[in-house]
């Protein structure tokens, strides 16, 4: 388990090996691992470990840009010889703005999506930092979280952001309507609970989803079909949502909004508008990332703080209960020229110190943390819930043209869920077009 005093491949304590990554020294320890260029083919260079670095973030979720902000003032001041120019973009920019710039190398650290390291692998946008790995990370880190950066057997980053979705819920309209926190177990009863609630006239839609045409969709989606039994691909590695649980997880989906229990703004949500509207005390069921607890409970921006209550997702006819993987990690630009600063960098943001000093934004990545005493106090709510949650997630289709497939996946289902096509029709002609792809 990884803790302050634990040893990594180095033989260091971890303090101590990022101690010894912030010095001099750097640039011939990155050497001895074998470490330089990135990966084959790539136009990057280590360079001197010191220097200017540009790092590309997102705006929303996870960490905030204030976050993000302290703790590049951290690194900065025990690395005088580096200074890091961040810039944040939406979410939904992101993938088209790092292949955008990656052939001029204009990002040395890059934040990315658990969907991409197949494409950007292969592209060769990212930089192969296979041989930067500690041994011992594999056995420190969350089992999700290993794999987030991991194409083949090669790792493309550092995790940095574990997430998965859980399901919120307001206490004080619950008790209103008499449901107990029991009764949120199983998606059919979440389904009772939300009738319950509007019969009451708690809230008029009791439900909220970011089900608007985007990532954000097909995260919910993955949620749902994993706990209905579905599955995006088959053995053969073909599509094979529109089966099964794929379609009852839509019909769901649909069924809620054409009831009422689901808000019909839910198709031009995304997760931000989920938590405001949650936050607003419109809403009484919430599926949403960690972040969503700060801040809904945070009585400055949330007119429910202290009523907020978060659960594992809920069980499925199929009998799992996955929470989508959501995580995203740090990588080394392939381009880069500071692939040195770069990993100076994305050490220390990684770092279980300083991951456990921002808990309350984002869980961490190691195992260790969640026996931390300020982790576990940054979000004694979430926390319980997540070491059940983070040992069973679900990947969205692991293929190189994710980014087209989820597009096609996105318009398909949004159909769907405006009644425009039949769950069943909507997902085959999603699963045609899909395998028609480049």
């Amino acid at each position: 388990m990884e803790r302050d005093t634990s040893s990594n491949a180095t033989g260091l304590p971890r303090r101590a090996f990022l101690g010894a990554a912030s010095g001099v020294g750097l640039s011939t320890f990155l050497a001895a691992c074998g470490v330089g260029g990135g990966g084959s083919g790539s136009t990057g260079a280590q360079g001197s470990g010191k220097g200017t670095i540009r790092a590309l973030f997102m705006k929303q979720a996870g960490y905030s840009e204030d976050d993000i902000t302290k703790m590049t003032s951290g690194f900065q001041s025990a690395n005088p010889g580096v200074t890091v120019k961040t810039e944040f973009v939406s979410y939904e920019a992101l993938h088209d703005k790092i292949v955008a710039a990656a052939p001029a190398g204009t990002y040395d650290v890059v934040l990315i999506d658990v969907i991409w390291p197949a494409e950007f692998s292969s592209k060769r946008i990212i930089a192969d930092v296979t041989a930067r790995w500690p041994a011992a990370w594999k056995q420190q880190m969350v089992g999700g979280a290993v794999a987030v950066p991991q194409y083949g057997s090669h790792f493309y980053g550092v995790p940095w952001i574990l997430d998965t979705k859980y399901l919120f819920y307001n206490e004080q309209h619950t008790r209103r309507a008499k449901v107990e926190a029991g009764e949120l177990d199983t998606w059919d009863g979440v389904l009772r609970a939300a009738k319950a609630i509007k019969d009451a006239r708690v809230t008029k839609y009791p439900l909220v989803w970011s089900w608007q045409q985007a990532e954000a969709l097909v995260c919910d989606y993955a949620q749902l079909l994993g706990a209905f039994g579905g599955r995006f691909l088959d053995a053969s590695g073909h599509f094979a949502f529109n089966t099964g649980g794929g379609v009852q997880a839509l019909e769901f989906m649909r069924k809620s909004i054409v009831d009422g229990l689901s808000n019909p703004v839910s198709t031009q949500s995304l997760e931000e508008d989920v938590r405001r509207i949650f936050s607003a005390g419109q809403a009484s069921l919430a599926l949403n990332w960690t972040y969503m607890d700060a801040q809904a409970d945070d009585p400055k921006q949330s007119k429910v703080a202290g009523q907020v209550k978060v659960l594992q997702t809920p069980s499925g006819p199929g009998g799992g209960r996955p929470g989508v993987n959501g995580s995203m990690a740090l990588a080394v630009g392939a381009g880069s020229k500071q692939q040195a600063a770069a990993w100076k960098y994305i050490s220390y943001l990684t770092s279980q110190p300083v991951q456990d000093r921002f808990a309350r934004s984002s869980l961490p990545v190691w195992s260790a943390s969640y026996d931390e005493p300020q982790v576990v106090e940054a979000s004694p709510d979430v926390v319980p819930q997540a070491k059940k949650q983070l040992k069973e997630l679900i990947a969205r289709p692991q293929v190189k043209n994710y980014n087209a497939v989820s597009q096609v996946l996105q318009a398909e289902i949004q159909k769907a869920l405006l009644g425009q096509k039949t769950p069943q029709k909507a997902l085959d002609d999603a699963a045609g077009r899909a395998g028609g792809l480049p």
